[in-house]
């Protein structure tokens, strides 16, 4: 199983690099990275179950409403791949379940 996510700036029209993400199950904080260049992580494996991915927007977006973004999911297919994007500007956020 392995997940990534794809963090886009609706305001620059850009990638978000340097953003802080980590991903979290049980309570518990299983990877934590900044988003490359073009606003990526991937290759981490967190097996199945609910998951938590939480985006520092607030360190990003200095003047942002949402200092941070949490998006909860569920990993039903070990063998899968989870793909969680997130578009986002200082009043909104927007996500999907990616491929």
């Amino acid at each position: 199983m392995s997940f990534s996510t794809h963090v886009l700036d609706a305001v620059t029209g850009r990638p978000a690099e340097g953003l802080l993400v980590r991903l979290e199950h049980d309570g518990r904080v299983i990877a934590e990275g900044r988003t490359d260049d073009d606003g990526r992580i991937k290759g981490w494996n967190p097996g199945a179950g609910v998951h938590r991915v939480v985006f520092d927007t607030g360190a990003y977006l200095k003047d942002t409403f949402y200092p941070e973004v949490v998006i909860t999911f569920t990993v039903t297919d070990p063998g899968g791949h989870y793909h969680v994007p997130l578009l986002l500007s200082p009043y909104a956020y927007s996500t999907y379940r990616g491929s």
